[in-house]
């Protein structure tokens, strides 16, 4: 069975993506994992801090239990995503102690989000966490830039943040930052945006989103390495499927499936979020990242 750093190296050689579907809420796992093998796809099942904090995904423990539950390694592995060193609160974050007990508990690969520090002190935090996770025989995911949504309030003007490339990952600080904190892959910054967790925008239709593929051709020639999109609902096909050419190995898809869930959910109960989701994440997989039938090209 191939490892999580072996799946993804082998989907940048193929120019294809492995999509890593964020879980804010339990029922939520069964679903993803079905329309994924339906698919005949790959993807992560992941979590990230907010989800267990602001969401309902309980714990890194219940997430791990549950996807214990549908397992099916031909098509799936468990994901640690965002743990920041510093939080979208701006609290301090006893970081390295989450990414050991997700080792523990067995996830595949871990992230570590030094993103809102200052450069040595992201380089200090991440390779801190990457000696910790490389230990365990597990790759880590890195941020370098500010992929905006988290924070409370509302972000500035869309295309102002994009004419002005304001918190675009720097193509020297990339070439930096890789080569000292040995990092397996890095989560970057050229366009796209997070969903919104603060509680009174958590339903509220993302931004459109498109992405500067210039910048991204010049940080993959910088970092050699597979990159990630994160914030991946929302920005247009286009510019998704470019992106996939050009270094993109792994996207994060978060809003997309939890709306689907959240609105089906509140208007029928569990089992019709539960079918929302399925068909939702059938759409991302199928017609929107078009990787179904893709597994055997990144883990046969």
């Amino acid at each position: 069975m191939l490892n999580t750093s072996s799946i993804l190296t082998n989907a940048l050689r193929a120019g294809v993506v492995i999509p890593a579907f964020n879980i804010p809420y339990l029922p939520m796992v069964e679903p993803v994992i079905r329309a994924v093998a339906d698919q005949d796809s790959f993807a992560l099942i992941a979590v990230a801090r907010p989800e267990w904090m602001k969401f309902e995904a309980k714990s890194m423990a219940a997430v791990a239990e549950e996807f214990g539950r549908w397992n099916n390694p031909s098509h799936v592995r468990l994901h640690l995503d965002h743990v920041p060193v510093i939080d979208e609160d701006g609290q301090q974050v006893d970081y390295l102690a989450i990414i050991g007990e997700a080792l523990a508990l067995g996830f595949g690969s871990v992230m570590v989000d030094g993103s809102r520090l200052p450069l040595a002190e992201n380089i200090r935090a991440t390779a801190a966490a990457a000696e910790l996770a490389h230990a365990a025989g597990r790759p880590i995911e890195a941020e370098l830039g500010a992929v905006l949504g988290h924070e409370a309030g509302p972000l500035p003007p869309y295309e102002e943040l994009f004419a002005s490339g304001k918190g675009f990952t720097d193509i020297e600080e990339a070439r930096r930052f890789v080569t000292e904190t040995d990092c397996d892959w890095l989560s970057v910054a050229i366009g796209n945006i997070h969903g919104a967790i603060a509680a009174g925008a958590r339903d509220q239709k993302k931004v459109e989103a498109r992405l500067n593929l210039e910048r991204l051709d010049a940080l993959y020639a910088a970092t050699q390495i597979p990159l990630v999109l994160h914030g991946g609902s929302g920005v247009k096909r286009e510019s998704v499927l470019g992106a996939i050419k050009h270094g993109i190995a792994k996207i994060n898809v978060g809003t997309e499936i939890r709306q689907a869930y959240e609105v089906a959910f509140r208007a029928s109960g569990v089992a019709a979020g539960q079918q929302a989701t399925y068909d939702r994440t059938v759409w991302v997989l199928r017609d929107h990242l078009a990787v179904a039938g893709s597994r055997k090209l990144v883990a046969a």
